[in-house]
């Protein structure tokens, strides 16, 4: 941080002997945490005998809004109001208002080629404010929503360009209080420091010095947390280690990182450990005996939680030929789990369990979730269950739920079912094929045939899966499969949670919905201005029309097998709104459904225990764990509470792959690589490999000697003397330069080797300049990274 300046006598000083205001207020925001009076006083040496004119001129500036004070009083930047233009004698005031040197920013939207776009967090003009641009590095998504004190240049008229100087967190005031980094120790450090401390997110631009009595005993190349202390005058920022993680070279380092950075809460509550322990199996006392009913659980081959159960008959009703009577049992998470005990208060603050790699994070403690809810096989279960009626075509006739008591007859795995289903069965799936399988096979087929009548929205998005050995190394990224038997439990949990919000309606009970609302129009107008220079490869989406899931599908079939296809997979994915969790029901754009809720998963979902406990309370033969009466606002809170903690989970899984993605290319530096252009900035080009779907930055002072346009409306950058042309969605060839583990980050060098960045089949464009769309805003190149069935249901 720069050394705050001598007090002058300048128009800008409102009191002789002080700093001027705007001194105060950069030396505020250049602090990584909130501060005193004192350290002010300090930092600008100010004696006692100036402490009360200080104190006036922080009150006056607080006043104005632009810092605010924590519960200790401590100040950090709020907001600065813009400068009203001065207007002189015969003079006329600037045709835009302009923004402060340094100011608050907050995030609003990746666009759709990656730039961060940022908005004032107050703004006094009458006219929209300018267009930000965020000069930062738009792979983490998660930077979308997240307060910022940034410098701010002018680039034009209508932009500025924001440099962001530190993280303000997702509240006013909040401040950077905890860092997650690698300890280094002393060496070279001047003044009796301990070490530093290398931040592992790479939104954090500075290291952060430690004191010899604040390094908690941590060692060389060690992952620590720690917490920052105010700013100093001058030099870098200081932090005390609060907790060692281990090795960075350590197997489980790398999740850790994802954990401790996204304050992933871990340890469970003794009471909460202790409820779980002392949990019983339930008696059939009161439920109904589904045991047996052949139900069997099919999961991932390395699941250790089975919550959802299902089995298949064809229906015996002759009015309904061809029908079929399924049945899906969920782990009755609400029978042990009871409103506001601490094992309910636990997994409210979790909101969901956690995946990575090489270990679970979960919702509740493994007493429950991987033993008396988890539906293993040939021992009884407590469970929810919903029979459902179809007929030959898939639609819903009635259901009806039960509180029961289940055994399953096998566990079960995705790759199990399809290879009995494909005439290869095994000692375990043998004796089920013909009585089992089967049904459930070609009730699936059913239930899809209706998932195609209805148009859901179907994209093409290959997911991939980080391979780990016994040490925790990681041996391979493989694409992961996408079978029958995963689409089959799919629909299955589809249809059951039509029927959970279904019932809550008619029950008229309280509903935590599921909702995907339609996409933004902005983003709708971003991709049909993309769209207009491929109309004549038949690529297009109507103008003037409400548009529905058919409606991408018409336009992803037209480009199915075509080198754009990629391409317009992610771009209709970037137009999606983000499903969330809410009372008010929005339906679900994707799935084409006017209604739905997540009922299917309670052992790793808080949404789906709330929806369990509606259901209980909607049937008072169902006994014990209803959801007490609830307050609508305190519910539409819980609905945001548990969407931001979905949010922060997707946000931990998708920085611990690229994490073990980079460690698993730092053996291969220099290698060269295949890829798609995925992201066209006015900074660079990000590439995604074909081989691994890795995510990296071609920096454009890399790119072949020549000044680039970028083109925003058509996604591309253009060498303004040799009119070479790279665009969104080109094959081009790449050399990996680096792959930082402790952060995630790799970067590309762009090789030439004939590659012009153009796809064959795009004409080549005339000669342009650059051209902004204001409107079109989605959401970057790393949203893809969500869990892609989330995303879909």
């Amino acid at each position: 941080m720069a050394s705050p300046k001598r007090p002058t006598s300048t128009p800008t000083s409102p009191r002789r002997g002080l700093p001027s205001r705007q001194e105060i207020l950069d030396f505020i925001a250049a602090s990584p945490v909130p501060v005193g009076k004192t350290e002010i006083a300090r930092a600008f040496k100010i004696g006692i005998a100036g402490r009360v004119a200080l104190k006036g001129l922080l009150r006056e500036i607080e006043r104005s809004g632009a810092i605010e004070r924590d519960s200790g009083k401590r100040l950090s930047a709020s907001a600065m109001p813009a400068p009203k233009p001065e207007i002189k004698p015969e003079s006329k005031p600037e045709a835009k208002p302009g923004l402060p040197e340094i100011g608050v920013l907050e995030i609003e939207a990746i666009d759709i080629d990656g730039e961060i776009t940022a908005k004032p967090v107050v703004w006094h003009g009458e006219e929209a404010p300018p267009r930000i641009v965020v000069v930062e590095d738009p792979q983490d998504a998660d930077v979308v929503g997240q307060r910022v004190v940034a410098k701010l240049t002018r680039l034009d008229d209508d932009t500025f360009e924001a440099r962001i100087i530190r993280l303000l967190g997702n509240t006013p005031g909040e401040g950077l209080a905890r860092v997650v980094g690698i300890f280094h120790t002393g060496t070279g450090n001047k003044g009796g420091h301990g070490g530093r401390i290398e931040p592992t997110d790479r939104r954090i631009k500075s290291d952060f010095i430690v004191k010899s009595a604040d390094t908690g005993g941590a060692v060389d190349g060690e992952l620590v947390a720690a917490v920052a202390r105010p700013a100093r005058r001058m030099g870098l920022p200081e932090a005390r280690i609060v907790e060692r993680l281990g090795s960075m070279d350590a197997p489980r380092a790398i999740s850790l990182i994802a954990i401790h950075s996204q304050g992933i809460p871990v340890e469970f509550p003794p009471e909460a450990l202790r409820l779980a322990e002392q949990a019983k199996p339930v008696t059939l006392d009161g439920r109904t005996d589904l045991r047996e009913c052949p139900l069997v659980t099919i999961d991932g081959a390395d699941a250790r939680d089975f919550d959802d159960a299902v089995w298949a008959e064809a229906d015996t009703d002759p009015e309904n030929p061809g029908g079929w009577h399924i049945l899906v049992a969920i782990a009755d998470v609400s029978w042990y789990v009871r409103p506001n005990d601490a094992l309910d208060l636990a997994a409210q603050e979790r909101g969901n369990s956690v995946y990575f790699p090489d270990r679970v994070v979960p919702m509740l403690p493994e007493a429950l979730s991987n033993e008396l809810c988890s539906l293993k096989p040939a021992v009884d279960r407590a469970c929810l269950a919903v029979h459902m009626w179809l007929d030959a075509q898939g639609g819903m006739l009635r259901h009806r739920f039960v509180r029961g008591l289940m055994r399953s007859a096998a566990r079960l795995t995705y790759e199990q079912v399809q290879m009995a289903q494909n005439g290869q069965p095994d000692e375990t799936t043998s004796p089920l094929l013909e009585a089992v399988i089967q049904p459930l096979y070609r009730a699936f087929a059913a239930l899809d045939g209706a998932r195609a009548k209805r148009g859901t929205l179907e994209l093409d998005l290959p997911e991939r899966k980080v391979v780990i050995d016994e040490a925790g190394k990681v041996t391979g990224i493989e694409p992961r499969a996408r079978l029958d038997s995963h689409r089959l439990i799919e629909e299955f949990m589809i249809a059951a949670n039509v029927a959970a919000a279904e019932t809550l309606e008619r029950l008229r009970q309280p509903c935590m919905y599921r909702v995907h609302d339609q996409p933004d129009p902005a983003k709708l107008v971003s991709l049909r201005e993309f769209l207009e220079g491929l109309e004549q490869e038949g690529l297009m989406l109507g103008k003037g029309q409400v548009v529905k899931p058919k409606d991408f599908n018409r336009l992803l079939k037209a480009a199915a097998g075509t080198a754009f296809a990629p391409m317009i997979n992610e771009l209709v994915l970037r137009c999606q709104a983000q499903a969330v969790y809410a009372p008010e029901n929005l339906g679900h754009f994707g799935l084409a459904l006017q209604r739905y809720a997540h009922f299917t998963s309670p052992i790793r979902r808080y949404a789906d225990l709330l929806v369990h406990r509606a259901l209980v309370a909607g049937h008072p033969d169902f006994g014990a764990g209803a959801l007490p009466p609830v307050e609508r606002k305190a519910f539409a809170a819980t609905g945001q509470h548990i969407s931001d903690t979905e949010r922060r989970a997707a946000a931990a899984e998708r920085s611990a792959i690229d994490r073990y993605t980079a460690a698993y290319l730092q053996d291969r530096i220099d290698a060269i690589f295949p890829g798609r252009i995925n992201g066209v900035t006015r900074f660079g080009l990000f590439v995604t490999l074909t081989e691994t779907g890795a995510d990296g930055l071609v920096p454009i002072s890399t790119l072949p000697n020549d000044y680039y346009i970028h083109d925003e409306k058509r996604h591309e950058l253009i060498g303004r003397r040799s009119r070479r042309i790279f665009h969104l969605g080109a094959a081009v060839t790449v050399q990996l330069k680096e792959a930082n583990q402790a952060t995630g980050g790799l970067l590309f060098r762009l090789l030439e080797d004939g590659q012009d960045g153009a796809a064959p089949e795009k004409p080549e464009p005339r000669p342009r300049t650059s051209s902004r769309n204001k409107a079109g805003k989605a959401e970057g190149p790393k949203q893809r990274n969500r869990t892609r069935r989330e995303s879909r249901r």
